[in-house]
């Protein structure tokens, strides 16, 4: 995945800029590189099959005999190790459920930590990408969830979804934030001139 240069970040942050001239929301970006590294799955697998297959090839096969299992065990745990520290491989052991987990938890980490719970009237919007997982989550205050529900926020996100899918991460984010612009434009027109939390996208390596 490649980095979004200094420009392009500054095209979403002018992108939130223009939907906040006519919104009270306060809109932020995150940008996940990957949520998690991960690190301890191939670990995790590389143990069980070490325990594994050697137990099933002895007790179905008579082979290793005793004395050579815990040698097979030892040898296969670190030959899967060595083997499994290629990227690609690892990215098979990790269950899909597990990555949107962690990706989902990340989200709402971010939201409190970037204070959208915060806001004076609870307009805090949050578009998070987690990139590696491809997976976007668009978060609400309370002062925004009935003029962005679930239903419409859905809608955005299988766009992105797909915008990140292919790459186009950068697009993706510009057409999000306007289309969350669109209907906060409507039900949450600006009211004051304050800009609570900064413009930037927030970049997570």
């Amino acid at each position: 995945m490649t980095p979004l240069n200094e420009y392009q970040q500054r095209q979403i942050a002018e992108a939130i800029a223009r939907v906040e001239r006519r919104t009270d929301a306060e809109l932020v970006t995150v940008l996940a590189r990957r949520a998690d590294d991960y690190a301890y799955l191939p670990l995790l697998w590389a143990a069980v099959l070490a325990l594994a297959v050697p137990g099933l090839c002895h007790l179905l096969l008579g082979w290793p005999g005793v004395r050579g299992l815990l040698v097979a065990n030892v040898l296969l745990f670190f030959g899967l190790c060595v083997l499994l520290r290629n990227p690609r491989l690892a990215a098979w052991l990790i269950p899909r459920a597990l990555r949107r987990w962690r990706a989902s938890r990340l989200a709402r980490q971010q939201f409190r930590e970037q204070n959208l719970q915060r806001t004076a009237a609870g307009t805090g919007v949050l578009i998070f990408v987690a990139e590696a997982e491809r997976h976007v989550e668009i978060l609400v205050d309370q002062g925004i969830d009935r003029h962005l529900d679930a239903k419409a926020r859905a809608v955005i996100v299988a766009r992105f979804a797909e915008q990140v899918r292919q790459g186009r991460t950068l697009q993706g984010f510009v057409e999000c934030i306007e289309a969350c612009g669109e209907r906060l434009c409507e039900h949450v027109p600006r009211t004051h001139a304050r800009n609570e939390l900064p413009n930037r996208l927030v970049v997570l390596d």
